[in-house]
C-alpha cells in the first residue's frame, strides 16, 4: 500500500519529476527566511520587500487553486508567504505609525 502511494506521488503531474514540485519546494526558503526575520527589529524591515512577499503569496495562492493539476505544495507555500508578509507588515506599520504616538502620550 505504501509503495503504491509513493508511486502515485512520484508519477503525479505535480510530483518530484517536474518543476511544478521543485519550484514551490525551494520557494519555502523565502517563507523560512521571513520567519527568521521575526526576531529582526521592525525598523530594519522593508515595506517594498514585505509588500512583494504578501502580494506574491495572495496572487499565487489563488492561481494554484485554478490550474490543472492542482498544486497543493504551491498553494501552501504561498499561504505561508502571505501570512508571514502580513505579519511583518503589521509589525512595521505598528512600529512606524503607532509606537511614536504611545511614546508621546506617555511623556505628556
Amino acid at each position: 500500500m505504501a509503495a503504491s502511494k509513493l508511486q502515485a506521488f512520484w508519477n503525479h503531474p505535480a510530483g518530484p519529476k517536474t518543476i511544478h514540485f521543485w519550484a514551490p519546494t525551494f520557494k519555502w526558503g523565502i517563507s523560512i527566511a521571513n520567519i527568521a526575520d521575526f526576531s529582526k527589529p521592525p525598523e530594519k524591515l522593508s515595506y517594498p520587500q514585505q509588500i512583494a512577499v504578501t502580494a506574491t503569496g495572495i496572487i499565487w495562492s489563488r492561481y494554484s487553486t485554478v490550474i490543472t493539476p492542482k498544486n497543493w505544495n504551491l498553494f501552501s507555500v504561498n499561504v505561508a508567504m502571505a501570512g508571514t508578509g502580513i505579519y511583518q507588515l503589521t509589525r512595521k506599520i505598528q512600529h512606524d505609525y503607532f509606537s511614536k504616538e504611545e511614546v508621546a502620550a506617555v511623556e505628556e
